[in-house]
């Protein structure tokens, strides 16, 4: 248990819930003044990709109750007096009700509405009895993708598709499964952190995942599954610095065939191995980045092999992006509008997170996400739906809110403070947001 004044813990985290409160309110001005500027933003409803509505029903009102029930056990200390497994597991469950709590607003079509002929689902038909011909042929028949499929690989199609041939074809059932295997991010993140900052710090960060405000995005979202093989990948670089010998490079060279997997769901995913390169240099382990990007090209290599190239596929996509977004979208104004959407997706954390960034031995996990996003925003990339985009991110980005004030100092409690706050905001967004998928 910590032994940090109450009192002086509490003024920190005002004074990081007003800092959070002070960029989120210029990110709204910033917000106001393009859509009364009349730019090009694409969009309805920034900061995020949907439209507006006010929606309130009985159903409302089981997000607060999850958000009573895990702010309550922590707050009395479970997070301290379990077993270890106990609070991963714990927390999982949580993040999982939290998120679909959320969808839930909407009723069941909250966890079915990104299941429509719009989505991934409208290209799985085109898969048919022949997903290998689907693959050689994803590239040249991309125009006739869902806009979804378009900015994408293959992967995702090709999993649900698999899915259904598995029995899974009704869509509330398929959509709580696609929301369990994204949850399934919380214990691979917080075994990373307990790995790297010792479980002292991994304990209070369970209420962080948790009520995370992203869960909003992450119900029936494949980008959350792309979290979670994300997740699985950084996990898997940490052990391999912890090892050594054969053990160590098996140990990177499976972190690098989960970051090929993941790269062929998301083009952007990529970006995420910095935190693992980052990782290993600063261990002194710079010979696991080879035997890491070795495991990177196997499942590349393959998916080549069977048709499908994966650079082919990245500028196709671009050309896509080029086509269909860049003209409509401003990339001055959505670089402004796409911070604000991370600081309320991530929640007040973060910003406790980026004053504390180098009290935490996790740092490389939060400079590389944060070059992840510098580098989207720089390039002119991020041009709305970076709540979706960014899902495999977000968790990295708050990790050092439970680091200590200084360098090797007493370990702090959990901010539930700011987590009350995000989860909050996370209702409030979902009560009056209807995103498209």
């Amino acid at each position: 248990m910590t032994t940090v004044d109450p009192l002086s813990t509490r003024n920190r985290e005002r004074r990081d819930l007003f800092g959070w409160f002070v960029l989120v309110s210029i990110g709204l001005l910033a917000t106001w003044l393009a859509v009364r500027a009349g730019a090009r933003l694409g969009t309805a409803s920034a900061p995020f990709l949907g439209r507006y509505r006010f929606e309130l029903s009985p159903m409302s009102l089981l997000a607060p109750v999850v958000a009573t029930a895990v702010l309550g056990a922590a707050w009395r200390g479970w997070i301290h007096r379990l077993p270890w497994w106990a609070v991963s597991v714990g927390a999982t469950v949580a993040f999982f009700a939290w998120a679909v709590s959320l969808a839930l607003v909407d009723g069941a079509d909250g966890l079915t509405r990104s299941l429509t002929p719009d989505s991934y689902l409208g290209d799985v038909q085109e898969v048919g009895d022949d997903p290998l011909g689907y693959l050689r042929s994803f590239t040249d028949r991309s125009a006739e993708h869902t806009a979804a499929t378009r900015g994408h690989p293959p992967a995702p199609v090709l999993v649900l598709w698999a899915v259904q041939r598995l029995g899974v074809t009704d869509h509330l059932a398929l959509g709580l499964l696609v929301t369990a295997v994204g949850a399934l991010s919380v214990p691979m993140v917080l075994a990373a952190v307990r790995d790297m900052s010792g479980e002292a710090a991994a304990r209070p960060y369970a209420p962080v995942l948790a009520l995370a405000p992203y869960a909003v995005w992450t119900a029936v979202s494949m980008d959350a599954v792309v979290a979670t093989i994300g997740a699985a990948m950084t996990l898997a670089g940490v052990r391999a610095t912890r090892r050594h010998g054969w053990r160590a490079a098996a140990w990177a060279v499976l972190a690098g065939l989960l970051l090929g997997t993941a790269a062929l769901f998301s083009y952007a995913v990529a970006w995420l191995g910095l935190s693992v390169v980052f990782l290993n240099f600063a261990r002194r382990r710079a010979a696991l980045n080879m035997f890491a990007g070795l495991g990177v090209l196997l499942p590349v290599l393959g998916a080549a092999r069977l048709g499908f190239a994966w650079t082919d596929g990245l500028g196709t996509a671009y050309a896509d992006f080029a086509q269909r977004i860049e003209p409509h979208r401003s990339a001055l104004w959505w670089g402004l509008i796409s911070v604000c959407a991370l600081l309320l997706a991530a929640g007040p954390p973060i910003y406790a997170s980026l004053r504390k960034v180098r009290n935490t031995p996790g740092w490389p996990f939060l400079v590389g996400a944060s070059g992840a996003v510098l580098f989207s925003v720089g390039a002119g990339l991020a041009r709305g739906g970076v709540e979706h985009a960014w899902l495999p991110y977000f968790p990295w980005l708050t990790i050092a809110a439970v680091a200590p004030e200084r360098p090797a100092g007493d370990p702090v409690p959990a901010p539930l403070t700011l987590v009350a706050v995000g989860a909050l905001s996370a209702v409030v967004i979902e009560t009056v947001l209807s995103t498209p998928w």
